[in-house]
Protein backbone atom coordinates (compact mmCIF):
# COMPACT_ATOMS: atom_id res chain seq x y z
CA UNK A 1 0.00 0.00 0.00
CA UNK A 2 1.15 3.36 -1.11
CA UNK A 3 -0.58 6.95 0.31
CA UNK A 4 -3.31 4.12 1.30
CA UNK A 5 -3.75 2.65 -1.89
CA UNK A 6 -3.40 -0.73 -2.13
CA UNK A 7 -1.89 -2.85 -5.34
CA UNK A 8 -0.72 -5.82 -6.37
CA UNK A 9 2.48 -5.41 -8.28
CA UNK A 10 4.18 -9.32 -9.91
CA UNK A 11 7.71 -9.71 -11.20
CA UNK A 12 7.99 -12.58 -13.69
CA UNK A 13 11.55 -13.38 -15.04
CA UNK A 14 11.67 -15.93 -18.20
CA UNK A 15 14.91 -17.31 -19.31
CA UNK A 16 14.91 -18.65 -22.82
CA UNK A 17 16.14 -22.29 -22.97
CA UNK A 18 18.14 -21.55 -26.19
CA UNK A 19 21.50 -20.59 -25.88
CA UNK A 20 21.70 -20.82 -21.77
CA UNK A 21 25.19 -20.77 -20.10
CA UNK A 22 27.29 -19.52 -18.09
CA UNK A 23 28.90 -16.13 -18.46
CA UNK A 24 32.13 -15.48 -20.95
CA UNK A 25 31.35 -19.24 -22.17
CA UNK A 26 28.37 -18.61 -23.94
CA UNK A 27 28.10 -15.17 -25.67
CA UNK A 28 26.46 -13.61 -28.97
CA UNK A 29 23.34 -15.11 -30.93
CA UNK A 30 23.21 -18.66 -33.12
CA UNK A 31 22.36 -18.64 -36.83
CA UNK A 32 18.52 -18.46 -35.64
CA UNK A 33 19.11 -15.35 -34.00
CA UNK A 34 18.82 -16.46 -30.44
CA UNK A 35 21.06 -14.39 -27.76
CA UNK A 36 22.95 -16.22 -25.32
CA UNK A 37 20.88 -15.62 -21.71
CA UNK A 38 17.91 -13.82 -23.17
CA UNK A 39 15.87 -13.02 -20.22
CA UNK A 40 11.95 -11.64 -20.66
CA UNK A 41 10.93 -9.52 -17.58
CA UNK A 42 7.86 -8.37 -17.12
CA UNK A 43 6.21 -6.06 -14.63
CA UNK A 44 2.19 -6.44 -14.15
CA UNK A 45 0.58 -4.00 -11.66
CA UNK A 46 -3.06 -4.63 -10.10
CA UNK A 47 -5.03 -2.04 -8.98
CA UNK A 48 -9.21 -2.31 -8.44
CA UNK A 49 -9.62 -4.67 -11.50
CA UNK A 50 -6.72 -2.82 -13.67
CA UNK A 51 -4.35 -4.08 -14.55
CA UNK A 52 -0.84 -2.40 -16.49
CA UNK A 53 2.38 -4.56 -17.90
CA UNK A 54 5.29 -3.75 -19.16
CA UNK A 55 8.05 -6.06 -20.27
CA UNK A 56 11.81 -5.81 -21.05
CA UNK A 57 14.28 -7.92 -22.35
CA UNK A 58 17.71 -8.60 -22.08
CA UNK A 59 20.20 -10.87 -23.47
CA UNK A 60 23.76 -10.82 -25.08
CA UNK A 61 24.71 -8.56 -27.74
CA UNK A 62 23.33 -10.23 -30.77
CA UNK A 63 26.11 -10.88 -33.34
CA UNK A 64 28.31 -13.76 -33.37
CA UNK A 65 31.43 -12.90 -30.80
CA UNK A 66 32.68 -14.88 -28.06
CA UNK A 67 34.69 -14.05 -25.15
CA UNK A 68 36.61 -17.12 -24.05
CA UNK A 69 38.15 -17.26 -20.30
CA UNK A 70 41.74 -17.24 -19.52
CA UNK A 71 44.16 -16.31 -16.83
CA UNK A 72 42.79 -12.42 -16.94
CA UNK A 73 40.30 -11.09 -14.84
CA UNK A 74 37.93 -9.85 -18.25
CA UNK A 75 38.93 -11.48 -21.39
CA UNK A 76 39.02 -9.73 -24.59
CA UNK A 77 35.74 -10.34 -26.91
CA UNK A 78 36.48 -11.81 -30.44
CA UNK A 79 33.89 -10.39 -32.96
CA UNK A 80 33.85 -13.12 -36.01
CA UNK A 81 35.11 -12.45 -39.02
CA UNK A 82 34.48 -15.53 -40.85
CA UNK A 83 29.94 -15.17 -40.65
CA UNK A 84 27.33 -13.09 -42.05
CA UNK A 85 26.54 -11.22 -38.79
CA UNK A 86 23.25 -9.42 -40.63
CA UNK A 87 21.06 -12.84 -40.63
CA UNK A 88 21.20 -13.82 -37.66
CA UNK A 89 21.10 -10.14 -36.30
CA UNK A 90 18.22 -9.47 -38.53
CA UNK A 91 16.37 -12.65 -37.41
CA UNK A 92 16.86 -11.77 -34.08
CA UNK A 93 15.24 -8.31 -34.20
CA UNK A 94 12.30 -9.65 -36.54
CA UNK A 95 11.08 -12.01 -33.56
CA UNK A 96 11.61 -9.22 -30.81
CA UNK A 97 9.47 -7.51 -33.22
CA UNK A 98 7.08 -9.52 -33.71
CA UNK A 99 6.39 -10.44 -29.83
CA UNK A 100 6.53 -7.03 -28.43
CA UNK A 101 6.45 -4.53 -31.08
CA UNK A 102 8.75 -1.32 -31.05
CA UNK A 103 12.39 -1.94 -29.47
CA UNK A 104 14.73 0.41 -27.99
CA UNK A 105 17.88 -1.18 -27.41
CA UNK A 106 20.02 0.55 -24.90
CA UNK A 107 23.54 -0.57 -24.66
CA UNK A 108 25.49 -0.50 -21.35
CA UNK A 109 28.82 -2.15 -22.53
CA UNK A 110 31.97 -0.08 -21.55
CA UNK A 111 32.36 2.63 -25.29
CA UNK A 112 35.96 2.21 -24.66
CA UNK A 113 38.67 -0.39 -24.24
CA UNK A 114 37.74 -4.27 -25.13
CA UNK A 115 34.06 -3.15 -24.89
CA UNK A 116 34.70 -0.27 -27.28
CA UNK A 117 34.57 -2.68 -30.79
CA UNK A 118 31.18 -4.42 -29.62
CA UNK A 119 29.59 -1.09 -28.98
CA UNK A 120 30.84 0.56 -32.23
CA UNK A 121 29.85 -3.00 -34.21
CA UNK A 122 26.16 -3.10 -32.55
CA UNK A 123 25.42 0.46 -33.51
CA UNK A 124 26.26 -0.08 -37.08
CA UNK A 125 24.44 -3.15 -37.90
CA UNK A 126 21.44 -1.17 -35.94
CA UNK A 127 21.82 1.51 -38.57
CA UNK A 128 22.21 -0.72 -41.30
CA UNK A 129 19.55 -2.57 -40.55
CA UNK A 130 17.35 0.49 -41.07
CA UNK A 131 14.40 -0.51 -39.43
CA UNK A 132 12.59 2.38 -37.99
CA UNK A 133 10.76 0.01 -35.15
CA UNK A 134 14.31 -0.38 -33.34
CA UNK A 135 16.36 2.33 -32.22
CA UNK A 136 19.60 2.56 -30.29
CA UNK A 137 21.04 4.09 -27.40
CA UNK A 138 24.42 3.36 -25.88
CA UNK A 139 24.47 4.46 -22.55
CA UNK A 140 28.41 3.57 -21.21
CA UNK A 141 27.01 2.84 -17.44
CA UNK A 142 30.61 1.53 -15.90
CA UNK A 143 32.07 5.93 -17.06
CA UNK A 144 28.73 7.68 -15.81
CA UNK A 145 28.36 5.89 -12.32
CA UNK A 146 31.57 5.49 -11.87
CA UNK A 147 31.72 5.86 -8.17
CA UNK A 148 28.57 4.82 -6.98
CA UNK A 149 26.93 8.21 -8.99
CA UNK A 150 23.80 6.47 -9.27
CA UNK A 151 22.37 9.74 -9.97
CA UNK A 152 23.99 10.00 -13.11
CA UNK A 153 21.47 7.15 -14.38
CA UNK A 154 18.99 10.01 -15.04
CA UNK A 155 21.03 11.08 -17.90
CA UNK A 156 19.95 8.16 -19.27
CA UNK A 157 16.38 8.55 -18.37
CA UNK A 158 16.15 11.48 -19.72
CA UNK A 159 17.40 10.49 -23.10
CA UNK A 160 14.51 7.51 -23.49
CA UNK A 161 11.96 9.51 -21.16
CA UNK A 162 9.73 10.04 -24.66
CA UNK A 163 9.82 6.67 -25.79
CA UNK A 164 8.73 5.29 -22.34
CA UNK A 165 6.12 7.79 -22.40
CA UNK A 166 5.11 6.59 -26.00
Amino acid sequence: CINGKCFDWLLVSRRSCFRAGVRYYVRGIDSEGHAANFVETEQIVHYKGSKASFVQTRGSIPFFWSQRPNLKYKPKPQISKSVNHMDGFQRHFDSQIISYGKQIIVNLVNQKGSEKPLEQTFAKMVNSMGNGMVKYVAFDFHKECSRMRWDRLQILVDQLAEQQDE
